[in-house]
């Protein structure tokens, strides 16, 4: 018996050792690339980058709603474009429910142009979940953000993760630990969620998603509450919107910060990132130092754009952003 269980010892050994190397393989073939397209599709930036300027110029706006879109896309089932995809019958998409139902579907039809753009220089090569990665990049560039090497290689989901998005997404009215908890489950870290907040440096919120904020909140500046309330009644007028910066609207820097310390975050949600709790001292830091947060912003979309991706031969490359393949 004891020099059976020796001998067995060198072939369990082999087998554990075999088992680790495929999963190393596996893991490589999965691992994104910002090279992924050098050779299959070299234009996509520029074709991308392209329609995203004339975008920006006629609308900054539509910069902060493509970078929301991809937040909101990666947060519900991975990076994988599901967010895109329209109702159907059998399969009721993403578009509509929760924190998606914006109303608008100017970004949809935006990323729809980029999409037949890149198909015409590049037919069934890069996913539409590649395409919004990248013109998020762009988006927080074209407003005087960062940049930085978008990892690709990603595929395009072949169904909607519906239900998903009322659970996964926080919502204007979370606090602290609500928050870092959905950051958690996505693999962020605190850190990721301060920075990564810092998106809302661009684009405008709804009244009736800061309302609580500026009528009720015990740590809102009251200048700043009482300006809100000029443009966002007690009751009624729920469209009206404001921006989330109040103080560099349409630039892509550390305004947002110093709002925060001066208690004139728009959102719940935002001052609970200054409110006593764990990330007060990166607040801090990124208020002063815009370098900093620069620097961390580039580093947590890189990270956010890993949240599980579909590749290999998983999903497929979507012709129609809008559905998948037939």
């Amino acid at each position: 018996m004891a020099v059976g269980g020796r001998g067995r010892r060198p072939l369990l050994l082999l087998l554990l050792l075999l088992a680790v190397a495929l999963a190393l393989a596996a893991r490589a073939r999965a691992q994104l690339s910002p090279g992924f397209y050098s050779a299959s599709c070299p234009t996509v930036h520029g074709v991308v980058r392209q329609v995203m300027s004339q975008a920006v110029m006629n609308d900054t706006r539509a910069g902060a709603a493509v970078l929301r879109l991809f937040y909101h896309d990666c947060f519900v089932g991975g990076c994988d474009a599901s967010v895109l995809l329209d109702d159907t019958p059998a399969a009721p998409g993403e578009k509509g429910v929760g924190p998606n139902a914006v109303g608008s579907t100017t970004v949809f039809d935006l990323v729809d142009t980029i999409k037949a753009q890149v198909e015409a220089v590049c037919p069934a090569t890069v996913s539409c979940a590649d395409v919004l990665a990248i013109a998020a990049r762009d988006s927080v560039n074209l407003l005087g953000g960062p940049s930085w090497a978008v990892p690709l290689g990603r595929r395009d989901a072949l169904s909607p993760s519906r239900s998903a998005v009322s659970t996964d997404l926080p919502g204007p009215e979370a606090d602290i630990s609500a928050l870092v908890s959905a950051f958690a489950a996505k693999g962020l870290s605190s850190r990721d969620l301060a920075a990564l907040s810092g998106a809302h440096t661009v684009g405008r919120a709804s009244c009736v998603n800061f309302r609580t904020r500026v009528y009720c909140d015990a740590n809102v500046s009251p200048a700043f509450a009482s300006h809100q309330r000029q443009s966002c009644p007690a009751s009624g007028g729920d469209a009206a919107l404001a921006p989330l910066d109040s103080l560099t609207p349409d630039a892509f820097d550390n305004g947002y910060y110093r709002n925060l310390v001066a208690g004139a975050g728009l959102l719940h949600s935002d001052q609970e990132l200054f409110n006593n709790g764990p990330v007060d001292s990166v607040v801090q830091l990124y208020s002063s130092n815009a370098a900093a947060f620069s620097s961390d912003f580039a580093a947590s979309m890189i990270r956010l754009g890993n949240i599980g991706p579909l590749t290999g031969s998983t999903g497929e490359v979507r012709l129609n952003c809008r559905k998948v393949n037939s």
